[in-house]
């Protein structure tokens, strides 16, 4: 495997590139950039004498805590389920797939321009109707892909992910520094890794996200991977892809709504907007865990809200999660 990155020779990676067939005649490689911060992977926008286009790699560990392994084979679910999408009604939402390279666990996608991705809505407090309405519109399409009998189960992906939502946030000894986030957040965070009347559906919850289901879900579904030019939106980083269920999504999206706007209607709104069958109840449970993990687990968010804030939401994640 050839690892890459910003630091990569220009000519290495000009190579690379050229013997598979991924560039044009006459095509040179001018200039490497970040295009955003990545969490999983890495990611780089190559620019050339003709274009620009992205390049993404995974490596054997989760790319901001590098102390965490990860299963290579993760930029392959997300190649597939790329591949596996053809309704235009999400295509013209998604970065084209110019080349895969299993072999480097390598993908060159299209370069979007200067997106930027919607985690601006937690400081903006609000996300507009309009945007609100396509993102449920792209999953309920998502959902409605298929049959796809042969796509992988991505199943060390979702173990590690499953540790990080049902698991490690409601332990009371889990390495995670809470106070060092906030100072206070530890003390708050005990109740809720000592109530094992939540801990109960917790589980019961991770289970079914470990079992077979039967759509196509994004897997991580929240404005990290959605990405806004202007009133235009695209969806990113699939590689939590699997065959699930559609509430986890949804559950997902409702909670990081919810973080955003501080609006606990906002389980009503997607609940509205979905034009699929669904079970509320189990979106409401979904998205209370994933509040839950937000704040007091390991992947925190750049959301700034006081301590006070913090239990507001923590005490309607419980609510959520006993519907």
């Amino acid at each position: 495997m050839i690892a890459i990155d910003t630091h990569t020779s220009i000519p290495t990676l000009q190579k690379l590139l050229e013997d598979n067939n991924w560039l044009n005649p006459n095509e040179k490689i001018s200039a490497l950039s970040k295009p955003g911060e990545g969490n999983m992977n890495v990611v780089l926008r190559a620019e050339t004498n003709q274009r620009s286009f992205i390049l993404k790699q995974s490596r054997p560990f989760v790319q901001k805590y590098q102390q965490i392994e990860a299963p290579l084979n993760r930029i392959e679910v997300e190649y597939k389920f790329y591949k596996a999408i053809h309704d235009a009604s999400i295509t013209s939402h998604i970065p084209s797939i110019l080349g895969f390279d299993p072999k480097n666990y390598l993908l060159q996608m299209e370069d979007l321009g200067q997106c930027e991705d919607m985690t601006f809505c937690y400081r903006d407090r609000s996300i507009a109707q309009e945007i609100l309405e396509k993102l449920i519109n792209i999953a309920a399409a998502i959902h409605k892909v298929g049959p796809l009998n042969d796509f992988p189960e991505n199943m060390a992906l979702r173990k590690l992910n499953h540790q990080h939502i049902f698991v490690l946030p409601f332990l009371e000894d889990n390495g995670f520094q809470l106070n060092d986030v906030q100072e206070g957040l530890q003390e708050l965070s005990l109740p809720y890794k000592r109530d094992n009347t939540i801990k109960a559906v917790v589980n019961k919850l991770g289970d079914m996200y470990l079992s077979k289901g039967n759509v196509l879900i994004h897997g991580d579904y929240y404005p990290g991977s959605w990405m806004q030019l202007e009133d235009e939106v695209y969806i990113i980083d699939p590689e939590f892809g699997f065959i699930g269920f559609r509430e986890f999504d949804l559950g997902v999206m409702t909670a990081h709504l919810i973080l955003a706007t501080m609006d606990p209607s906002s389980l009503k709104k997607v609940m509205q907007l979905y034009k699929s069958d669904a079970n509320a109840g189990l979106v409401s449970q979904v998205a209370g865990v994933e509040i839950i993990r937000r704040l007091i687990g390991l992947a925190q968010l750049p959301l700034k809200r006081s301590l006070s804030e913090k239990e507001d939401l923590l005490k309607l994640a419980r609510k959520m999660i006993l519907v």
